[in-house]
């Protein structure tokens, strides 16, 4: 899908070819482990069973989100490892791909609400997205973080 000058790609990891998951990885940890200054492990077991949204410019990535199926015991769709390339900051990629995630999720799983947990410094970003608090402020990692959650797009009875 193209979606101004960034094309959006939803794959699987055995999808991803070498350099592009070394990418992809390599955001990850400049971001969340190196300026962040907080060392956790990075590579938790669950990206072989998720789908990894990827924002290009051309060849070049720009954003990434993971996206997680429902487990058995929560029935919620989970948006995790959402970042933007500090070198392209400031042109509201973070929309772009959450709107993109979110639709993502509602086409895969819509009867199923979406949960995330985010740095609590983000929780009004994530809420203007229809994400609201359903936990009290937690640690995780030594950062401030709130799970949120957004109702299922298709109502259940």
């Amino acid at each position: 899908m193209e979606w101004g000058v960034y094309k959006v790609v939803l794959c699987g990891l055995d999808e991803l070819r070498p350099r592009e998951l070394y990418d992809m990885l390599k955001m990850r940890v400049d971001v969340f482990v190196v300026e962040q200054k907080c060392p956790y492990p990075e590579l938790d077991g669950k990206d072989a069973d998720a789908l990894h949204l990827r924002l290009m410019d051309g060849a070049t990535l720009v954003a990434s989100a993971r996206i997680r199926k429902p487990a058995t015991d929560d029935h919620a769709a989970r948006i995790g490892r959402v970042v933007v390339s500090p070198e392209h900051r400031g042109k509201r990629l973070g929309e772009r791909l959450m709107v993109e995630a979110i639709a993502q999720c509602e086409r895969l799983y819509s009867e199923c609400p979406i949960e995330l947990s985010a740095q609590s410094h983000l929780k009004g970003f994530y809420e203007s997205f229809g994400f609201i608090p359903v936990s009290e402020e937690y640690l995780e990692d030594d950062i401030p973080h709130i799970d949120m959650q957004r109702p299922a797009a298709v109502a259940t009875d």
